[in-house]
């Protein structure tokens, strides 16, 4: 587990345009169960969700069509609310970051973290972007 000091920079960095943090598993099941669609991403450290991840996540919801909720939860720090997360997202093996659109309380649309890992921040936003003008 990270410490508090270490990953609040990262947090604010999706929780400053809106994205709500969920720490347990019941604020996960709750946010995925909501009628409509939720952005879930499930945020890390590394160096990808840094360059990549968190920008081009920040970037898709400059679009005119948008999910309803968007949420995060931190790999690394929130152990019980990344696992309730991923147990949505099956078939999808675990990897952070990564990112999860859903449409009333089912998976329609999944970025993993080699869809964004070496991909820039732009590419991203514009599949998420595709992704909300399908879905939301």
């Amino acid at each position: 587990m990270y410490p508090a000091e270490l990953v609040k920079p990262m947090r604010e960095d999706l929780t400053k345009v809106g994205f709500e943090e969920l720490h347990t598993s019941e604020a996960v099941e709750s946010a995925i169960a909501k009628e409509g669609t939720t952005l879930v991403v499930v945020n890390s450290v590394c160096g990808c969700a840094a360059a990549n991840a968190r920008p081009g996540a920040r970037t898709s919801l400059d679009n005119a069509k948008k999910p309803d909720h968007i949420v995060t939860v931190f790999a690394g720090v929130d152990k019980e609310a990344v696992d309730a997360a991923r147990a949505h997202m099956v078939p999808f093996p675990p990897s952070s970051p990564c990112m999860a659109l859903f449409k009333d309380g089912e998976l329609v649309h999944m970025l993993e973290r080699h869809h964004i890992e070496g991909r820039p921040a732009a590419l991203i936003a514009e599949n998420l972007k595709d992704a909300y003008n399908e879905h939301c």
